[in-house]
């Protein structure tokens, strides 16, 4: 339970999609001129995310790795796929945004027209396949840290575009020097979150450290430091008399 908690955190504030490995940013940017939009975008991507990492993750664990297909018998122990995870993951990744794709269109229509190309865009999304692919190289051991890890990563970059679009919502009446207007000053608050965000990076590794020396062998050194201490003490005593 502690490891899904310490999973959920870390995903969402100290390695944010965006403010962390700053992926998906075109996305990112195009989409966060209104909150409402923002919003729709953000809650594609975590069911994208929620479902592409889990089932990356199946793949990954019972096709790709190397020795992954013994399951089908002794011959196949030596195959090694890994060379088809790219084609892979990118296979299941579309798949699900063609499904969100109409179920958006379905449903929400003006959500629909209002997102235009960067709804079908989510397929080649660098932070959907970042996913996916942290999840590999990080070596996720269950299924379920699997689905937490693709649910964290997108409220993490849910969190990002939502409070991005609010700002820049409540930066329309702000009097911004002409020159930053626009990506410019998008740029510099993104920047500056992310430093914000940064400052999370202590909330995993916080606590007093424990003594490195076990107990034993502090009480050997122990002595050893005493006897050297008055040494010192008597060859500074026979230094002054001398001077004396």
């Amino acid at each position: 339970m502690l490891e899904h908690i310490e999973l959920f955190f870390k995903s969402i504030f100290i390695d944010n999609m965006v403010f962390a490995t700053f992926l998906g940013m075109c996305s990112y940017l195009a989409v966060s001129k209104k909150v409402s939009t923002a919003v729709g975008l953000g809650a594609a991507v975590i069911f994208v995310l929620a479902v592409t990492v889990p089932l990356n993750w199946l793949l990954d664990q019972y096709i790709l790795r190397d020795g992954a297909l013994s399951w089908l018998g002794p011959e196949y122990a030596d195959y090694d796929l890994s060379f088809l995870s790219f084609i892979l993951f990118i296979a299941t990744i579309a798949t699900m945004v063609q499904l969100v794709e109409i179920v958006v269109e379905k449903f929400s229509p003006s959500l629909y027209n209002s997102l235009g190309i960067f709804l079908p865009l989510i397929a080649v999304n660098c932070a959907i396949l970042g996913g996916s692919l942290f999840m590999q190289a990080r070596d996720i051991q269950t299924l379920g840290l699997a689905f937490n890890y693709g649910i964290s990563s997108g409220i993490g970059w849910f969190l990002a575009i939502l409070a991005i679009a609010a700002i820049r919502e409540k930066i329309r009446y702000s009097n911004v020097p002409a020159p930053l207007r626009g990506l410019g000053i998008t740029f510099i608050i993104t920047g500056l979150m992310a430093i914000g965000f940064m400052s999370f990076g202590g909330m995993l590794t916080g606590g007093d450290e424990e003594a490195t020396t076990p107990p034993a062998q502090q009480a050997e050194i122990t002595p050893e430091i005493e006897e050297e201490k008055e040494a010192t003490v008597a060859m500074v005593e026979i230094t002054n008399e001398k001077e004396k």
